[in-house]
């Protein structure tokens, strides 16, 4: 009899008996067709109330833990746990799958949305960011993904008034998101001192910006916009799980047991309370509500799904149950009736009828059942208990017959003999103990055989012999009742067991795979009519083998829907049903035994989809002839743009980092200062390293990009407005063709490109997600329907998007070597081109990729600009040594030199070209480059009278060239934008800094002017008041790091890179003195206050020299630190120097000998300072960030009201902080604008303006100060500090639970892996009494 084929009949899920209620919200609803839809283990269910009949989706093979319902209430989505865990979405009537969404979310899937027009589905992992993914379920495409919070999430919807707005809530947050293109960006809700910082269990969204919200504390919170509007007190008693919006107004659900019923404008209708009915009991809690029209489904903690009409609110129909939370390991039926009893860790015992589908009897024991029998006659049942004892009821009333305790550790398996007289009771204690039924369970026999804990028994027919099973993977026999054990095996071969329940043994053997721990199935039961057995096993598998099956390995028929491990299956007393039982989804499942089948399953596999990349570059030689490379340009091949933190890293840094500060977190932390600021001015214009990122739009104003801030200038007005939607340095700029929107692409670990509306200023869509470093070039079709965008990655990768969806057409690497510029075609919306270092490419679009080809020129050129002529197959390029290329197709058709050095911007007009280069000269040509009509050179001679500002050099090198308005534009690499009139005057609009790093800032003592100084050998003055330009500036013969203005506001002293410093006239900035006692940069440079008699210098090897500045003699020296002098600040009194180093050290010298002192610091704040611009000591420490190993406070400059601190750090953020700032991480309001570090901020004499200059960026920015009443929520994450605080009532004990819950992942049976259910014996020892209280009803 060794078939090894798989048994001909099968198993149908028939009935499920439970829900899942636990560590799960927002899981029960109604469908259209008014059936109830929800899930237990890993399996859909949809239930007809009405037949009393549930269908199934399979779908899954995990663990379900989220589920949505589709707007129009057919489609449902439900999302699983897992290593790869994967969303399906599945229509509720047929049961079948209409998509699976995957390969996004790791560990699990916890929530789920549709949103209006169910066309988007958002959902939200488990991972350690709580990834945030959005999809067109239909396609399987993924839309955006995004980091949702550090912590938890708990639900998510979107905001059905407004289109792509999504609101979610978690652990101590509430973000405000909005899907811009392939973006989502969060804005996070601002408590503000209407409401707690609470954790957030549900929402919903309403009218008007309005969102509802359940809080931990059983307050509801009402939102308008980002900003907590009101809260209703006490709406629950305790948190509240679930809410639900229908037409008629919202539901709610609490941990209190109440269902409360509001209006649309949440004022309160009705409470039902569920404790009170019935049915309920103490400690309901409510997991889930749906309320449809006059009845409202209400799902509890403990698996209990109860139906209310809205009109007899105290009847509540209980339309399901199941065991609560804890392992379900006891099963058994009863030997002449269709009923199965249950018993499991929630201590009850119930039995189920599977005729009715329904539970008719549950009774509540002292202890955890782990297992259980019911004698040959049915009349009584026995109940093994976790400690050791176990009970005897009569089935018919529940009552207890006996208790008996002679074991201490767990009954694992219990077993009445076939005539009736004798129960056998096995323990984890290595033995069987025999009881007699007749003379009231005493104790007759004891088998002592094992040596480890007892797993599976079975009688023989006759009663006359025993056979176990234990966990060391041996069978032995015992003589009955006495318990001598039989080790002559001759014996053994006539009897006839009654049942078959053991998992080892000849006519078992094949139900284990070749290579397997015994451990991993822990149940059979054999049907021996029909010669099935059936197994259950750790990996949720029901499998069906022929029995027999007596060769490993054997085939079978396997059934998936329990989630994790399975702890008992057996047959139903006339072989008509399996009952299986699950371990951690403890829930009961009913499968019909279907005895033949002849039809075979057809098989699906799905093709493998493979996209080669054919086109890989790197035979292409490149030939040695290669000009010279312009040292420019040299210079910016070699940049990179990579940053040591991006800002995409600080929630993952600050992470880690609050782990180690949770202690200091709990102190009070000092609140945010009232006043903010915005910003004004900026002074600055990248043209350095990028070209052609400089445009008219459509209503003549300029646009133009500067460190992360794209900037429109109105040149009648000289005022700027600002896009401030990047985060990080701005590369590129590309205009549409109808000047009204601008597209910008930004560095970063994941780099962005935001397409934006110049009135506005709100960004139209946002592209993510292809890009890695930075994107360093990009442009409209002529249609603007299509954006190409290159990426700074090694392969400089090319993506074409249509931009408006936010959905990527193409993408293809580009080229090793650096691209300068990318154009499509403007005739052939498909075709474009890409110029660079060492090439020139023609491309077409070919499905979802790019083909290219290198165009065909004599020697390789360097590309630094490309045009489309006057037909779609002629392009003109500007290279690096000065000649236009001519091509047509891929060819070179002539050359014609236009420039000395490189020609580094281009512009098509209707007739002609017109072109720029590093020599400084503006020409215009005609259409075939065949004359040059005209040229302008940019001198200071030419400069208009209304110019901003003056100009550095003649013939600045021109990197961008735009026409409009009867005027070319012009942008310089010293970063100028000048206008060009046709007829020749020259106005300069707006300069900033040339490439260098800025650090020295100065304000004016009385007048509203700022002076600065640069690694670009600059000093130069800037008028802060609106007519907003240079004053004066003077060539140094060294960079320089630091300035100051004397306190009459005369004299300007400046600290110079090769340790020199001069004081020179504040007007004229010509020279008074100058000294070279250092040998590194001067660091910091102060005048005393008062009548500035001293002066105060320190410098990079660690030295603060002080001046007598009236006899320029050096009068004393500051020794003793240890490394360089970062800050410097004097007192009001002139005698006292305090000095900040490197080595995050704060010293005190005497003025003006330089003598050291010490100084307590309780005794330093009463010191009477002139000036704060130090970042140590105990008045500035709240504002250092959590991740200060990561960045430094690198500014601080406090306000002349001594009110508020404002200070720069190295990630490019302005902070402000209330004054002093005391104790640590101190709430702020915190501004991005520069794009790196931030060297220095002043504010100005009056405390109108604050000043900043950007590192990297160059520039100089000037932020107006508005003070409390006038400001608006502007650019600014208000409030947003860097811890949250742990004072605001801690956390409710499901939620912390569910919190710190990792989703244990089963894997299917081919990898072995670690068990997730605990086995009986390696469970822990019983708890204590007091340990164990609260858990019973």
């Amino acid at each position: 009899m060794a078939d090894r084929t798989a048994p001909n009949c099968h198993l149908r899920l028939e009935w499920v008996y439970g829900y899942r209620g636990h560590q799960c919200r927002n899981n029960l609803y109604y469908t259209a067709a008014k059936e109830i839809v929800y899930f237990v283990a890993g399996v859909g269910v949809v239930y007809n109330t009405r037949e009393h009949k549930q269908k199934f989706y399979l779908g899954h093979n995990d663990d379900i833990i989220s589920l949505a319902l589709h707007p129009e209430r057919v489609l449902v989505a439900t999302g699983q746990v897992g290593k790869e865990p994967y969303i399906c979405v599945w229509d509720s009537y047929t049961v079948q799958t209409v998509s699976i969404l995957k390969d996004v979310h790791t560990h699990g899937i916890a929530c789920l949305a549709f949103d209006l027009e169910g066309q988007c589905l958002v959902s939200v992992g488990l991972d350690s960011k709580n990834t945030i993914c959005v999809w067109d379920w239909r396609r399987g495409k993924v839309l955006a993904v995004a980091p949702g919070h550090t912590d938890r999430i708990f639900d998510i919807s979107w905001d059905l008034y407004q289109p792509s707005k999504l609101v979610s809530c978690g652990v101590k947050h509430i973000k405000f998101w909005s899907l811009c293109g392939n973006a989502l960006t969060p804005k996070r809700g601002v408590f503000g001192k209407t409401g707690d910082l609470q954790t957030i269990l549900c929402l919903a969204c309403a009218k008007d910006e309005i969102t509802y919200s359940g809080a931990l504390n059983g307050d509801i919170y009402v939102w308008k916009g980002i900003n907590l509007l009101r809260t209703i007190q006490g709406a629950h008693g305790s948190g509240i799980f679930s809410m639900n919006a229908c037409e008629e107004g919202f539901a709610t659900g609490g941990r209190d047991g109440c269902v409360r019923l509001w209006d649309l404008n949440f004022k309160p209708i009705t409470v039902i309370d569920l404790r009170e009915t019935d049915q309920g009991y103490k400690g309901l809690s409510v997991r889930s509500v749906c309320w449809r029209g006059d009845h409202i489904l209400v799902g509890t903690q403990d698996s209990e799904i109860f139906e209310v009409v809205v009109h007899d609110r105290n009847k509540p129909f209980l339309i399901m149950q199941g065991h609560c939370e804890g392992e379900l390991w006891a099963l058994a039926v009863h030997p002449t009736k269709p009923l199965a009893m249950t018993g499991s860790d929630d201590r009850s015992v119930r039995i189920w009828s599977l005729i009715d589908h329904a539970l008719i009897a549950r009774c509540n024991m002292e202890e955890p059942i782990r297992c259980a029998a019911v004698s040959t006659d049915g009349i009584h049942l026995a109940l093994g208990m976790k400690d050791g004892s176990f009970t005897v009821l009569r089935v018919r009333d529940m009552t207890e017959v006996v208790h008996i305790k002679d074991r201490k550790e767990a009954i694992h398996e219990l077993k009445y003999s076939p005539d009736g007289a004798h129960l056998a009771v096995g323990s984890n204690e290595n033995s069987v103990d025999v009881y007699g039924v007749v003379q009231r369970y005493k104790k007759v026999g004891e088998c002592m055989g094992s040596n480890s804990f007892i797993t599976h028994m079975d009688w023989s027919t006759d009663s006359k012999y025993l056979q176990t099973n234990d966990g060391s993977g041996r069978r032995l026999f015992y003589r009955m009742p006495s318990g001598k054990e039989v080790t002559n095996r001759e014996e053994l071969k006539l009897v006839q067991w009654a049942s078959w329940t053991c998992v080892l043994g000849p006519e078992v053997n094949g139900i284990w795979p070749k290579y397997s721990d015994i451990n991993d199935i822990n149940s059979v039961d054999g049907n021996f009519s029909n010669q099935v057995l059936v197994t259950a096993d750790d990996y949720g598998l029901v499998k069906l083998f022929r029995y027999p099956c007596i060769k490993k390995g054997a085939k079978f028929k396997k059934y998936l829907g329990h989630s994790a491990h399975i702890t008992n299956a057996r047959w139903s007393h006339d072989y008509q049903w399996v009952i299986t039982i699950g371990g951690a989804d403890h829930s009961v499942f009913q499968w019909k035994f279907v005895p033949e089948r002849k039809s075979k399953e057809a098989l699906h596999i799905a093709p493998q989809e493979t996209l080669a990349d054919s086109n890989s570059e790197e035979s292409d030689s490149d030939q040695s002839d290669v000009p010279e490379m312009d040292s420019e340009i040299e210079q910016e091949t070699q940049l990179t743009y990579r940053r040591q933190v991006y800002k995409e890293d600080l929630p993952q840094l600050k992470e880690q980092c609050k782990v180690k500060h949770r202690a200091t977190a709990m102190k009070k932390r000092e609140r945010a200062p009232a006043s903010g600021i915005k910003l004004h001015f900026i002074h600055g214009y990248r043209g350095y390293d990028c070209r052609s990122n400089l445009f008219y739009t459509q209503t003549g104003e300029i646009v133009y990009h500067v460190a992360a801030v794209g900037v429109v200038y109105n040149r009648q007005q000289n005022t700027q407005r600002f896009y401030m939607g990047h985060d990080d340095d701005i590369l590129c700029l590309a205009i549409h063709p109808l000047k009204d929107f601008v597209a910008t692409g930004q560095v970063g670990r994941d780099s962005s490109v935001h397409i934006w509306d110049t009135e506005t200023l709100k960004p139209m869509s946002v592209l993510k997600g292809s890009h890695q470093l930075g994107v360093c070039a990009l442009d409209f079709s002529a249609d603007g329907k299509r954006l190409v965008s290159i990426g700074l990655d090694d392969n400089h990768t090319i993506v074409l998007w249509d931009w408006k969806k936010g959905e990527k057409l193409s993408a293809m690497r580009g080229s090793k070597d650096k691209i300068f510029v990318v154009k499509i075609n403007p005739y052939v919306p498909d075709k474009l081109i890409t110029a660079g270092v060492k090439h020139m490419k023609f491309w077409h679009k070919a499905g979802g990729g790019l083909i290219g080809r290198k165009g065909n020129m004599g020697k390789t050129e360097t590309m630094m600009c490309a045009v489309y002529g006057w037909s779609e197959e002629m392009v003109f390029s500007g290279t690096c040594s000065g000649d236009i290329c001519i091509w047509r197709d891929m060819f070179l058709m002539k050359t014609v030199k236009a420039h000395d050095g490189p020609v580094f911007s281009m512009h098509a007009l209707e007739k002609g070209f017109v072109t720029g280069g590093k020599d400084g000269i503006v020409a215009l040509w005609d259409d075939t480059f065949e004359r040059c009509l005209k040229t302008y050179a940019i001198k200071r001679a030419v400069l208009a009278p209304g110019s901003k500002g003056l100009l550095l050099e003649d013939n600045p090198s021109i990197r961008a060239i735009s026409l409009g308005h009867g005027h070319i534009l012009v942008g310089t690499k010293n970063g100028e934008i000048l206008e060009v009139d046709k007829s020749g005057p020259i106005t300069l609009l707006v300069q900033g800094h040339m490439e260098g790093e800025v650090w020295g800032l100065a304000s004016h003592p009385h007048l509203p002017l700022c002076a600065t100084v640069s690694d670009d050998k600059t000093l130069r003055i800037w008028d802060l008041s609106p007519s907003h330009c240079m004053l004066a500036v003077r060539k140094l013969r060294k960079g320089g790091r630091c300035c100051c203005f004397s306190p009459d506001g005369k004299a300007l002293a400046v600290g110079l890179n090769d340790g020199s410093f001069i004081i020179v006239n504040a007007d004229t900035l010509e020279d008074l003195v100058s000294f070279h006692h250092r040998k590194d940069a001067i660091s910091d440079i102060r005048f005393s206050p008062g009548a500035g008699k001293y002066l105060a210098v320190a410098s990079a090897d660690s030295f603060v020299d002080i001046y007598n500045v009236m006899s320029s003699k050096r009068v004393g020296v500051c020794k003793g630190c240890l490394s360089y002098i970062t800050h410097l600040d004097w007192d009001k009194r002139g005698k006292l120097l305090q000095v900040n180093t490197a080595a995050k050290e704060q010293f005190f010298f005497e003025a003006p000998r330089g003598k050291r002192q010490t100084i307590p610091a309780s005794e330093v704040e009463k010191i009477d300072w002139c000036t704060w611009t130090c970042v140590l000591g105990p008045s500035v420490e709240g504002t250092w960030p959590v991740i200060s190993e990561v960045t430094e406070v690198t500014a601080a400059c406090l306000s002349n009201d001594r009110q508020v601190l404002a200070t720069g750090d190295d990630l490019g953020y302005v902070k402000l902080f209330r004054y002093p700032a005391k104790g640590k991480y101190a709430k702020f309001k915190r501004y991005v604008a520069h794009s790196t570090h931030v060297t220095n901020v002043r504010w100005s004499h009056n405390d109108s303006l604050l000043v900043t200059v950007g590192g990297g960026d160059t520039c100089l920015m000037i932020w107006a100060h508005e003070l409390e009443g006038l400001r608006e929520f502007k650019q600014c994450d208000s409030e947003e500090s860097d811890i949250e605080s742990e004072d605001d009532g801690g956390y409710d004990s499901d939620v912390t639970r569910e919190n710190e819950i990792s989703y244990t992942i089963k894997a299917l049976s081919t990898n072995m892996r670690a068990m997730t259910g605990v086995k009986p014996h390696l469970q822990l020892k019983e708890p204590s009494v007091d340990e164990r209280q609260g858990v019973v009803r």
